[in-house]
């Protein structure tokens, strides 16, 4: 039997999701959950909808930090790609960034992933990178063209831009 937040989930709009979080804090443990875990379709929704409810380094998510990095690579890429926009806005010790860092490269590796997780990945390599510019060669070596043809013009740009915004450089 599905739980209120999962109905809700599956059958309301965004606006309304987030008016019945406001409106019951309680559930956002729930909400968490849920986008931890592999229950389709409630799972990407949760960690969608959880993105759109949460602060820069929520103190709520903090702790699940190193779960959603752990998943990561056993989750469909809809979910994926929102538990990626999570981490995203969290600040990551230094331990849980070493292994996201891998897990992303991972993930940018693997070309069959959907370009919006892969940019996400990336995105988030480029952050670590501004943390550890020792990384910034691997970066450089991960923009080669056999991973950078598989994805739109646009896409590239503003792989491109991210790079150059963090002093990471590449011709292409």
């Amino acid at each position: 039997m599905d739980t209120t937040l999962e109905k809700i989930l599956t059958s309301t709009h965004k606006k309304d999701m987030i008016s019945y979080l406001n409106a019951n804090p309680a559930c956002f443990e729930e909400l968490i959950c849920l986008a931890l875990s592999d229950k389709n379709p409630f799972s990407w929704r949760a960690a969608w909808l959880m993105w759109s409810c949460m602060e820069e380094n929520d103190k709520r998510v903090i702790r699940f930090v190193p779960e959603l990095i752990g998943i990561l690579s056993e989750r469909p890429d809809n979910q994926k790609r929102e538990l990626l926009k999570i981490l995203w806005v969290m600040n990551i010790d230094e331990t849980s960034e070493g292994l996201l860092f891998d897990q992303c490269v991972a993930i940018w590796e693997q070309l069959n992933h959907q370009p919006s997780v892969r940019f996400n990945a990336f995105r988030l390599l480029i952050k670590i990178v501004k943390k550890h510019p020792e990384l910034a060669e691997e970066i450089v070596t991960l923009t080669e063209p056999q991973y950078m043809e598989t994805l739109s013009p646009g896409v590239r740009k503003s792989i491109l831009k991210m790079m150059l915004r963090s002093g990471v450089s590449r011709a292409f």
